[in-house]
């Protein structure tokens, strides 16, 4: 099976790379920019679960695409998902199966638009990667696993085919008959944990210890879920349990990425994350929301950005 995959940054980079060493047909869609420090310094990953080097990973560029791929394994931000989708399109035959690891649910109806709907998958990932001031990819704890599924629910040759190509390739793959259910508890868990981080511009322990700080992400989650049951799509009692549970953990040291970058002056997944979100709203929430109050900070930054890089 030729896999594509878009991209050689932390998540796409790291989850390539782990095929790659267990022998998969890996090439990596590259800008020319990245391609050229991928030549002169090779694709590296440095992980608790085991360091990987290659000196001179498979690559290309989108215009030497010339016929397409068994899979596209799509992991960029959502603030650069069309220029993605442009980049791959050449890659993407009536064959080809499409495997985003987004978050949210928004980058599924711009891939039906683009492509037949029949070809995109669900699919999610947990890692916490970045990519260090070298371009090296840093996994910064043991997690590392990836969800996928037909849309459609159920089980696949289609998918069972995937999932032998990517299992065993040194991360936890999961195959779910419910993927967008899978999608929609991961939706509802990093949403309140970006928001919540990103508004306080700390981590979950540092905001349990401040006065009202355990009521706020606990409306922060409520909010969120409730807009996940609107959509016919409510976290189980077991999700439920195990989101109370973390974002209960006292002195806990976890953020979320979103706050990395708001530190970093860099873009953030606001509308992607949150503002979709908000938009999926169908119940009306009773005094002031929580979440409205986090997407209006998060778009506030955006703006200060926009306006600090023209000044």
């Amino acid at each position: 099976m030729r896999i594509l995959v878009v991209g050689a940054g932390a998540i796409g980079g790291y989850f390539g790379a782990r095929l790659l060493e267990a022998g998969r047909d890996v090439t990596f869609l590259v800008r020319e920019r990245r391609a050229e420090r991928l030549r002169q310094c090779g694709l590296k990953v440095k992980s608790p679960e085991g360091d990987l080097a290659f000196a001179c990973p498979p690559m290309v560029l989108a215009k030497d695409i010339d016929q397409p791929y068994d899979l596209v394994l799509l992991s960029c931000k959502a603030y650069d998902l069309q220029g993605a989708i442009d980049s791959f399109a050449p890659a993407v035959g009536p064959g080809t199966a499409i495997l985003p690891l987004l978050n949210g649910m928004g980058h599924l109806d711009a891939l039906d638009a683009r492509f037949d709907p029949a070809n995109v998958l669900g699919g999610q990932c947990v890692i916490a990667a970045t990519l260090d001031a070298e371009g090296e990819i840093l996994h910064l704890n043991n997690m590392h696993s990836m969800t996928i599924g037909e849309r459609g629910g159920g089980r696949s040759a289609r998918i069972d085919a995937i999932a032998a190509q990517l299992g065993g390739a040194g991360f936890d793959l999961n195959v779910s008959e419910d993927i967008l259910q899978s999608m929609w508890d991961k939706w509802v868990f990093l949403a309140t944990l970006a928001t919540g981080t990103c508004l306080m511009r700390a981590p979950i322990g540092d905001i349990l210890a401040a006065p009202g700080g355990e009521a706020l992400l606990v409306q922060l989650f409520d909010e969120c879920r409730g807009i996940a049951a609107d959509n016919a799509h409510a976290p189980g009692e077991a999700v439920v349990a195990r989101a109370r549970a973390f974002f209960s953990e006292r002195g806990s040291l976890m953020t979320a990425s979103m706050l990395r970058d708001l530190e970093n002056g860099a873009p953030i997944e606001a509308d992607h994350i949150v503002g979709d979100l908000l938009a999926r709203r169908r119940t009306a929430v009773g005094g002031l929301s929580a979440l409205a109050v986090a997407y209006a900070h998060l778009k506030s930054y955006e703006a200060r950005r926009t306006r600090m890089a023209r000044a």
